[in-house]
This record gives structure tokens, sequence and C-alpha cells, in this order.
């Protein structure tokens, strides 16, 4: 019955909805469900849309965001680089001043270094973006579940951003590296360019001058440099936008929060998933918007009367293997504000050993 009311978008003040006596929270809870079973199922059953002689129109804002999946595909490029080159030749001209470990060092470290501009450009298209879709998703026009049922292209583009954020901070903090090329890369362009009064020749494959190098090693100086980003793109927006209600972003966060979390305390929709990269994507996905909620709400995502189900998001996340939920663990450990706060329940602070 609960499945037909939802097909028929019955509320709960449908005379139908009334016979079954069913709380709003379980009414919602089964609607949510029901939606995820449908998108999930179209998401994994991929299909080129359009055929000859027909347009497809494709929506302006998602297409702006479109560039996060190959951007994420980029980041484990970095990492799947020779690994020890990056750490080496820089180890070994700064040792040996020879010509020859200087062009080897050069070669290895330049293409890393342009790698690096462009995260940290896109890191700034994620800041500029992230607002935008936020607008869309908890305009006051529609409530939050609303959004989300009629906007689910535009949610699962969030997502993609919120993962791929997740995602490279993961590697990041596991890729000293970064730090180490980047510097070695500054070093020799300062000492080039006292040498070539005032030219070099790495600025021209590179294109970094110097308040831009300044600004990436601030970046990169972070530990977790997209979060942080992406943490201060969705504090501004609610803060900027005084017409859209606060409890509209938090409720957004937060029912997409349990979507993820319903679907994975799912067995029979994990079974479906085709690859295990899937269920790695929805459990950054959760922590994310967990992190994001405890930003944005006064009184953060741990409290009892929060929206998100912080505890049994930890639970689903501690059933993982560590190698995928040791690292989201510890996002939610040292990357929220209100963890430490006298109103976390010590059941909550137990669960994650604060």
């Amino acid at each position: 019955m609960v499945i037909a009311c939802w097909v028929e978008r019955w509320s709960q003040d449908n005379d139908a909805v009334k016979r079954e006596n069913l709380a709003s929270h379980t009414l919602m809870d089964w609607y949510s469900c029901c939606r995820v079973v449908c998108s999930t199922i179209l998401i994994l059953d991929k299909k080129k849309i359009g055929r000859p002689g027909h347009t497809v129109e494709v929506d302006k804002l998602n297409e702006t965001v479109s560039p996060t999946p190959c951007e994420s595909k980029g980041a484990h490029s970095y990492i799947s680089f020779p690994f020890l080159s990056p750490v080496r030749e820089p180890l070994q001209a700064i040792s040996d001043s020879g010509d020859e470990h200087q062009r080897r060092a050069r070669e290895t470290v330049l293409p890393l270094v342009q790698k690096l501009k462009q995260f940290y450009l896109f890191s700034n298209d994620i800041e500029s973006i992230v607002p935008r879709i936020l607008a869309e998703l908890c305009g006051p026009e529609l409530t939050p579940t609303q959004h989300l049922e009629t906007q689910q292209a535009l949610v699962k583009q969030f997502a993609e951003i919120l993962e791929f954020t997740l995602k490279f901070d993961e590697l990041k903090m596991t890729t000293p590296a970064i730090q180490n090329d980047f510097s070695y890369y500054r070093r020799t362009v300062t000492r080039s360019r006292m040498e070539m009064n005032g030219t070099d020749g790495w600025e021209e494959n590179v294109n970094i001058d110097h308040q831009l190098a300044n600004k990436m090693s601030l970046f990169y100086a972070n530990s977790t440099p997209m979060l942080k980003v992406l943490s201060k793109a969705t504090s501004t927006f609610v803060s900027e936008h005084k017409e859209i209600p606060l409890e509209n972003t938090t409720e957004t966060l937060g029912t997409m929060a349990k979507v993820c979390q319903r679907m994975l305390e799912n067995p029979d929709l994990i079974a479906r998933f085709r690859r295990e990269e899937t269920q790695l994507f929805i459990l950054r996905v959760m922590v994310a918007l967990i992190i994001l909620y405890d930003h944005v709400h006064p009184v953060g995502a741990f409290v009892k009367a929060s929206n998100v189900d912080v505890k049994g998001c930890v639970k689903v996340l501690k059933e993982q293997p560590a190698s995928s939920s040791e690292n989201l663990l510890n996002a939610l450990r040292y990357t929220t504000m209100h963890l430490n706060d006298d109103n976390t329940p010590k059941q909550i602070k137990t669960l994650l050993s604060v």
C-alpha cells in the first residue's frame, strides 16, 4: 500500500494514507527507500539517450560541473605515476647539482606541478559552483524532499563533487611527494631567476607566477584542502543567502545523508552494485554530507535533535573493511566542528573513539 501511495505521490493528508495510520517519519522513510531503489537502478543501468534527428537538451548548471569525474580520475593519475620518480629525482638533483640530474628532475617534476595547478584551479571552480547548486536544491519554492525528487540529476552532480573532494583529500594525505615536489619546484625556479636575471625556463611550461605559487602552497599545506574549500563555500552560501531558511539547507543535507545510509544498510541493494567503487562512492558522499551539515548547523550534526543519524552512519562505516572506512572515520574525527562539544552524546564520542 505504501508503494502505491508513493507512486501516486500522495502526502500524509491523503485519506488512503491516513487509513494506514503511519507516522510521518515512517512514511518519509518508506518514500525515501522507494526513491533510492528506483534511482539506483537507473544509475546502474546506464544507457545512451537521444537518437538520430533527436535533440537532447542539457541543463547548463549541470554542464558546468561535468568535469568532476574526469578530474577525480586525475587525482589517481598523480599517484599512479612511477612513484619513486617524483621523490627520487629531486633528491638526487639536490645532492648532485650536475646538469644531467637537474634535467631529469625538471622533466619529472614539471608534469606533476602542472597537475597540481589544475587541481588548485579546479578547487576555485568548486568554490564558485557549489553555492549555485545549493541555491537550486535549497530554494524556498519547494520543500527539500521535493527538490531532491524533482532535481535528481543535479543531486547526482553534487554527490560527485562531494565524492571527488574526499577522494582527493584521501590521496593527498597519503602522498607527501605532492608538497615535496612543489617545494623543490619553487626553490629551483627562484634560483633559476637569480641566475638568469629574473627569467627562467620553468614558467614557460607551467605558467605559474609568484602570486599563484603562494596560493598553491597555502592550499596544499592544508591536510584536507578540497574539503576546506567545500566547507567554506557551503558556509558562505548559508551566510549570504538569508532569503533561504537555514533549515532548508540542513534538511537537504540531512535527507541526502539519510538516503545514503539507507542504501548502505540494504544488503539486497548493495548486491546489485556491479563495482565495489559504487559502494565507496556512497560512503564518501555520506561522510561529506555529515561534515557539511556539522559546519553549517548552529549546534552541529552530533546532537540528538540532528536530522542526521550519525550513530547509524558510523556503525555502517565500521562494518566496512578498514581500507575503505578508516580515512572516512578520520574525516569525521578531525574535520568536523562540534564532535568535541559538551552536548555531543558520549556514545557517539565512544564510537569515534574521541
